[in-house]
């Protein structure tokens, strides 16, 4: 005779079936549901004759677009203005992302800093930022740049070559030639091979207790290697400058009042969330690991460096990753200043081509990719960093 365990445990008892079952009806509903709504949808715009599907993306798009990090004319197609304002997207979220994790943890560093000036003050940005809504402080910054900085005729021009007006900031750029491609070639190098050195040092220190200046060496090895590369290449020296022509200048490199104004906004805004999250996870490491750390001589840099963030890092980054998408998303009130992101260039194709269903559709996969592309990488980084006791 089978023993009790042995008996066979009936469907409706069983919780792991039951929970296979659950969720196969539970996809079945969802499925039905929206082939439901598709098929209603897809009638709907069949009786009012509005054509459905994608071909209008290869329809020229007839609409210029301000700013645009490749070739771009009216004459284009609508694909080629979508992913124009894609890369916009991408150009002031990541110059943003970048900023912010700056910003915000200095800020954060500074708010448990012993120097009380230097602690209240940055208690002051974090309260007054946080409290701004992000969308009153683009507006702020979108009339800054064009009510009180003069027309390009009465530009200001701090240094040579340099002019700043309510066109935007317009500088002096190199005149292209191979030393600077050279030069962003030994770049790269110099950054992979201060990878290959820290990785080196860490490993070395671990077996034998001696300290390499990885810093120093990498600052020296970034800066160094591009420039004596673009001595040896020739050290070019020619400059496009720009000019005064008409009512604006030309020549030179010019960043707009709008992309300075989205991006001014969404770094201090987000920054200051982000600084309260390195506030709370450096306040998460317990005081003695500090006390330990000096007990044996390291001074406060190393102490914060060596022994704070990086147990701090399993506190910070989940919610970093969560600032990190609010300020990719937040970036499509860019419309609001004239900034042409995606959001923008989007809904210009879709007022134009009538196709809202499809346009919306594209905005949502375009951000849920940014939402997904960022968390993959941030989870990523997470794990890298975690903690393993052994």
């Amino acid at each position: 005779m089978k023993g009790t365990a042995q008996e066979k445990i009936p469907f409706f008892r069983d919780p792991d079936k039951l929970a296979v079952f659950y969720q196969a009806l539970t996809a079945l509903g969802v499925a039905l549901l929206a082939y439901y709504l598709i098929g209603n949808t897809l009638a709907n715009l069949e009786r009012q004759n509005i054509a459905t599907g994608f071909d209008f993306l290869g329809r020229e798009a007839s609409f210029e677009i301000g700013e645009s990090l490749i070739a771009y004319s009216a004459a284009n197609t609508y694909g080629r203005a979508l992913v124009v304002g894609i890369l916009n997207t991408l150009v002031v979220s990541f110059v943003g992302i970048v900023l912010t994790v700056i910003l915000g943890t200095l800020l954060g560093i500074a708010r448990l800093s012993g120097n009380w000036l230097l602690a209240r003050l940055s208690a002051f940005y974090i309260e007054v930022f946080q409290d701004i809504p992000i969308l009153l402080q683009l507006f702020f910054w979108y009339a800054f740049f064009y009510e009180l900085l003069p027309g390009p005729r009465q530009a200001l021009q701090p240094f040579a070559g340099v002019f700043l007006c309510n066109r935007g900031l317009i500088f002096a750029v190199p005149e292209a030639h191979p030393a600077f491609a050279y030069a962003g070639i030994a770049l790269l190098l110099a950054c992979l091979a201060t990878v290959i050195l820290k990785k080196w040092a860490a490993r070395r220190q671990e077996a034998s207790g001696r300290y390499f200046p990885v810093l120093q060496t990498g600052v020296a090895l970034i800066l160094g290697l591009p420039a004596l590369t673009w001595f040896v290449a020739g050290a070019p020296t020619a400059m496009v400058t720009p000019v005064l022509s008409g009512f604006n200048f030309k020549g030179g490199v010019s960043i707009s009042p709008e992309f300075t104004a989205l991006l001014l906004g969404l770094v201090l805004y987000t920054s200051a969330f982000v600084a309260e999250v390195v506030r709370a996870g450096i306040q998460s490491v317990g005081k003695g690991q500090r006390e330990a750390a000096m007990s044996i001589g390291l001074r406060p840099s190393k102490v914060l460096n060596l022994v704070i963030l990086p147990q701090a890092l399993r506190v910070i980054v989940p919610p970093l990753t969560s600032q990190m998408l609010n300020l990719t998303k937040n970036s499509s009130l860019a419309v609001a200043i004239g900034y042409p992101d995606f959001v923008s260039v989007a809904g210009t194709t879709i007022n134009q081509t009538g196709q809202a269903i499809e346009g919306v559709a594209l905005i949502m996969a375009v951000y849920l990719f940014f939402s997904l592309a960022t968390s993959a990488l941030m989870n990523w980084y997470n794990k890298k960093i975690a903690i393993v006791e052994r």
